[in-house]
């Protein structure tokens, strides 16, 4: 499976957004930050994250169903990748 290049660009940027966040969080570790303010940066690196996972699934799912090439998609697969990510 080949992702779309849009959403290969919109994943890349979402994780590099993600990557200063998780930079910030350690800088806020390393100062002796509020714990709340930690944690609520950690909760939005996880959505950040989990969000550009869901993005390469879908991307997947639609590629395999718009290719109509009368394959079967395999559900436990996808139903175990979208578990990985609850």
């Amino acid at each position: 499976m080949q992702l779309d290049d849009d959403v290969v660009g919109s994943v890349i940027n979402r994780l590099r957004r993600a990557e200063g966040q998780i930079g910030g969080i350690i800088r806020m570790l390393q100062q002796g930050r509020d714990c709340a303010e930690v944690v609520t940066q950690l909760a939005a690196v996880s959505r950040a994250l989990d969000k550009a996972g869901f993005a390469i699934i879908s991307s997947g799912l639609q590629q395999c169903i718009a290719a109509g090439d009368g394959g079967e998609i395999d559900l436990a697969k996808l139903e175990k990748l979208f578990l990985s990510l609850a």
